[in-house]
């Protein structure tokens, strides 16, 4: 079904336990715990496995001279909200970040991502 306003992408804002953050863009999600994988054999398909997975949720931040970058690396228990061009909220709870943040400053932004406990993310849709 198309959006009543035509505005599916390209646009998002997000906050971390009520702080807003300046996204730069490659806003991911992935609200499933779970991954599946085909089981082949060598005679036919034999059927599939199911692998546990960590939700998350991903993003580009701007690098300003009001955050450290050191503050996000730290995060844990957290409270993730995105509010997407296409009405949709998404909210991860209970996060923390992982990885390594790099800034890159040439362009003054960095990649976050944080990851949860199972059922940890959300997404509520804005019919």
């Amino acid at each position: 079904m198309a959006s009543p306003t035509g505005l599916l992408a390209g646009t998002a804002s997000l906050s971390i336990d009520g702080t807003t953050y300046m996204i730069t863009g490659d806003f991911k999600y992935k609200p499933a715990g779970k991954k599946r994988s085909t089981l082949s054999g060598m005679d036919r398909v034999h059927g599939f496995k199911e692998e546990i997975s960590a939700p998350f949720i991903s993003f580009n931040l701007r690098d300003w001279g009001g955050l450290t970058v050191a503050d996000i690396n730290s995060m844990t228990d957290v409270t993730v909200v995105g509010q997407l061009a296409n009405g949709k909220t998404i909210i991860g709870r209970d996060m923390w970040t992982v990885e390594e943040q790099e800034v890159d400053s040439v362009e003054a932004k960095f990649d976050v991502r944080l990851e949860g406990p199972d059922d940890c993310v959300t997404e509520t849709t804005s019919s």
